[in-house]
């Protein structure tokens, strides 16, 4: 057998099962807890359009100072940013505490994103 030629066939299968492999990208956004309301919508927005790309999302909420021995603040930003993002996310890992941060795992809902996608597919047809 030609060296070549088994070296190409190698090549062309590694580049088919690289091909088939998901990448699964973690993107993390960091809040803080005295976050203005204008910041807050710019950054769930991102967060938004993070998980319709498919892409997991982590969420930070860092604490400064005198701040951690206030948890319920961040808690609540969590909560808040988890109830915007419920049509579309699954909330993987709950808040949890470590050290100074606090940080919370969404993940793309696979069904409920093509479902937006194809409602908005429909939408555009319909208005040409």
């Amino acid at each position: 057998m030609d060296y070549g030629k088994y070296k190409y066939e190698a090549a062309q299968r590694a580049k088919d099962s690289r091909k088939k492999s998901t990448n699964i990208v973690v993107k993390e956004l960091k809040y803080r807890p005295k976050i203005a309301i204008g910041d807050f919508n710019t950054k769930t927005n991102k967060v938004r359009k993070f998980l319709e790309e498919g892409h997991k999302v982590k969420l930070t909420i860092m604490f400064r100072g005198r701040e951690v021995q206030h948890p319920e603040l961040g808690r609540k930003i969590l909560d808040e940013v988890s109830e915007r993002m419920e049509d579309i996310a699954i909330l993987e890992a709950y808040p949890q505490l470590e050290g100074r941060n606090m940080t919370m795992i969404l993940s793309p809902d696979k069904k409920a994103i093509e479902n937006i996608r194809k409602a908005k597919t429909q939408q555009d047809s319909e208005s040409n």
